[in-house]
């Protein structure tokens, strides 16, 4: 899970999963043009995102073409639902509270 909290904590890869889950499966060129960076910087990137298991890579002629795996997130969001449920708990308290204070 320490790889998958790695790969997400850059804004940079967190852009590129955006660009897969939105777009598709991409060929580096693709990733790179919206990006403010390098094709070699973006292929680094593409590299951490697969050690996560993040990203799965085939490819179409001579081109490396890179497709979103979203299972590992999986894991992240079973370990996040806690402090999700805690922050709902906390803002429906303070919602009871305020809604109780216009009375």
């Amino acid at each position: 899970m320490q790889d998958v909290f790695d790969a997400v904590s850059d804004p940079t890869r967190r852009m590129i999963l955006e660009c897969l889950r939105s777009q598709g499966p991409l060929s580096v060129t693709a990733l790179s043009d919206p990006l403010p960076i390098s094709r070699q910087a973006v292929t680094k990137h593409l590299d951490v995102l697969m050690e996560a298991g993040l990203i799965a890579i085939h490819r179409r002629g001579r081109e490396r073409i890179h497709r979103l795996q979203a299972d590992p997130l999986r894991e992240l969001d079973d370990w996040l639902a806690p402090y999700a449920a805690f922050w709902d708990e906390r803002l429906n308290r303070l919602r009871t509270h305020v809604d109780g204070e216009g009375e």
